[in-house]
């Protein structure tokens, strides 16, 4: 069974997320911890988690995977933008404990002109400092399209802050398609050598979920733009190899497309209709 969601929106609580997610044939979903720009998080039910944790387990859900704000930058070159980064994940993590939600992926950060290997340097001080023994949650990085300063454009990136994380079964990596497309790793003439890359520079073991996008511009454009699936330079018969790859199927796959509950829809319908069971 293809296990395949959406972004959904948390205003209305997560029961409400997980019922929107039924509605349009997902099972499984992606939310922010708190507003995608910062501040402050609303604070979680009881009875929500609750209620969410029972449809889960009704409706056999895939794991939900929650995202970090956009300005959590571990790398800043700004040590109070450092400092805001490390206690907001801190916050996020003590709060995913509390939701039947343990994956939590975040953007790496960029260095802001310090440079790869500091930033990196930084990330992994940051991660040491945030990540505990007894957390259940996984922290994922994200692979990015390697735009600006960003950090983890290339796998060697991902590959050197793991490898700096003392614990060492609480960190894994979130595959966005259009990232690394945009990035120059070329998914649609070549999907079984960028999937042998990851695997010799991180290792499939790593690999925890994979955002599903299309993306607007070629590859390499290191632009990191979104676009609705089947109507990028990816399209969808690249993104269709992709869901079936015997190496990537049993993921659970998340879609960030420009769209409306209405259009995710759609998507996870023609998703289901080019998956191939097996």
């Amino acid at each position: 069974m293809l296990k395949i969601g959406c972004h959904l929106s948390s205003s209305k609580g997560y029961e409400a997320m997980g019922r929107n997610a039924l509605k349009i044939g997902a099972n499984t979903f992606q939310f922010f911890t708190r507003n995608p720009r910062g501040g402050s998080a609303a604070e979680i039910s009881r009875k929500d988690a609750d209620n969410l944790k029972k449809l889960m387990e009704e409706h056999s859900f895939a794991p939900i995977l929650a995202h970090a704000p956009y300005t959590l930058n571990l790398c800043s070159a700004k040590p109070d933008t450092r400092r805001f980064a490390k206690a907001m994940m801190k916050d996020d993590l003590c709060r995913m404990e509390q939701l039947p939600a343990y994956l939590y992926n975040f953007h790496p950060g960029s260095h802001t002109g310090q440079g790869v290997d500091t930033g990196i340097e930084q990330i992994v001080e940051a991660l040491n400092e945030i990540i505990t023994e007894d957390q259940q949650t996984i922290v994922l990085l994200e692979t990015m399209a390697g735009k600006g300063s960003e950090i983890g454009g290339r796998f060697e990136e991902l590959r050197a802050i793991i490898d700096g994380v003392e614990r060492q079964d609480k960190i894994g990596v979130c595959l966005d398609t259009c990232h690394i497309f945009d990035g120059g790793y070329d998914l649609v003439n070549d999907l079984d050598g960028v999937i042998a890359a990851f695997d010799n520079t991180i290792g499939l073991d790593r690999l925890k979920t994979i955002h599903l996008n299309d993306s607007m511009n070629p590859k390499g454009s290191h632009k990191d733009r979104h676009a609705k699936i089947g109507e990028g330079n990816i399209g969808i018969e690249a993104l269709s190899r992709i869901i079936n790859h015997p190496a990537l199927r049993d993921l659970p796959f998340y879609l960030e497309t420009p769209n409306e509950l209405d259009g995710y829809g759609n998507e996870i319908k023609l998703m289901k209709h080019h998956y191939i069971p097996s």
